[in-house]
């Protein structure tokens, strides 16, 4: 078992009534090696000037952790399988929308990874990288935790 810690930290300007729903919604997380995050709530759930654009907020953070977690176990089997990955750049996407319950939720996430290889692209076959996304699509902590639908394209 392992645990995982972060701070979140949020403070009401002098100047905010805050009954009013007129507050800043800015805060902070903090995570155990020291780093600290601007945080906000997204602009398309409470609206600017409450709300920091330049911020993460929880549904980026959420499809950032998805696609990391991911990408992570992607690696790794590809490294245990004998293939060299140069890099690797995923352009995420999150869908909110209602799910069955007709709540909303983030009910649908797209990875779109793109990977360079250090071999030829001739050498590794579509199956191959297909069995390698499956794989870490298993094997993701994040992905096991949730009911979003994750799909890799």
């Amino acid at each position: 078992m392992s645990i995982y810690q972060a701070t979140i930290f949020w403070q009401r300007q002098s100047e905010e009534a805050f009954i009013d729903a007129k507050y800043s919604r800015a805060h902070t997380w903090s995570f155990d090696g020291g780093v600290t995050i601007d945080a906000s709530s997204s602009p398309s759930v409470v609206p600017l000037p409450y709300s920091k654009p330049d911020n993460v907020d929880p549904e980026e953070a959420f499809v950032a952790s998805l696609s990391s977690c991911h990408m992570l176990f992607f690696l790794h089997f590809a490294a245990k399988s004998g293939y060299i990955v140069e890099s690797y750049e995923d352009s995420a996407t999150g869908i909110m929308s209602k799910n069955a319950h007709g709540k909303m939720a983030m009910t649908e996430v797209i990875l779109k990874p793109r990977v360079t290889w250090q071999q030829s692209k001739e050498s590794i076959d579509k199956q191959t990288i297909d069995n390698l996304h499956h794989q870490a699509h298993e094997a993701c902590f994040i992905a096991n935790s949730v009911y979003t639908e994750i799909k890799i394209e």
